[in-house]
């Protein structure tokens, strides 16, 4: 492993185990730039929504290409994932967090299956078809991209699968 993964490996342990580090940083990151974070409110009750999951943990279908993990500003592109496709069929590429236990159930970074669960229970009107997964580390010239390209490319997807809400998981 080359100095910078593993400094961007450290770095990334120090923000977990210290997320005063991660507001720090956020503040250096000139986000209000791009102006106010989008909000939609809720239009209609929970048991009537489309819901999809969008997930920072380097996730995506084997046959997909990998995250570009040697790029030390990470990779701001996203990977799509179809509705029931099986956990053997999915992997982890993003190495700058533990993800051991979510390689034995995605449903820890990924819960599709308790989605799924929701829906059959009703608790929401449905399962969206395609889920999105991003690459969580994403520093310097990257934040843009991220911000003005792939991330609206994404909303627009959303918007066009007719989802109403989306469920923002951790890595």
């Amino acid at each position: 492993m080359d100095l910078h993964r593993l400094r961007n490996r450290f770095f990334a342990l120090l923000f977990s185990r210290f997320p005063g580090l991660t507001t720090k940083w956020l503040k250096k990151q000139r986000l209000d730039d791009y102006g106010p974070p989008p909000w939609a409110p809720f239009r209609k009750p929970l048991a009537d929504c489309t819901v999809a999951l969008v997930t920072p943990a380097g996730l995506h279908p084997k046959k997909d290409p990998p995250f570009n993990m040697a790029d030390q500003d990470g990779d701001p592109s996203y990977r799509v994932i179809p509705r029931g496709t099986p956990q053997q069929r999915l992997m982890i590429t993003h190495d700058y967090y533990d993800h051991r236990d979510a390689d034995k159930d995605m449903n820890i970074v990924f819960p599709l299956e308790r989605l799924e669960e929701c829906a059959q229970g009703r608790e929401i009107g449905a399962v969206a078809s395609w889920h999105y997964s991003f690459m969580g580390h994403i520093d310097g010239p990257h934040i843009p991209v991220l911000l003005t390209v792939t991330a609206p490319q994404v909303a627009r997807q959303l918007s066009q699968e007719r989802v109403d809400a989306v469920v923002l998981t951790p890595a």
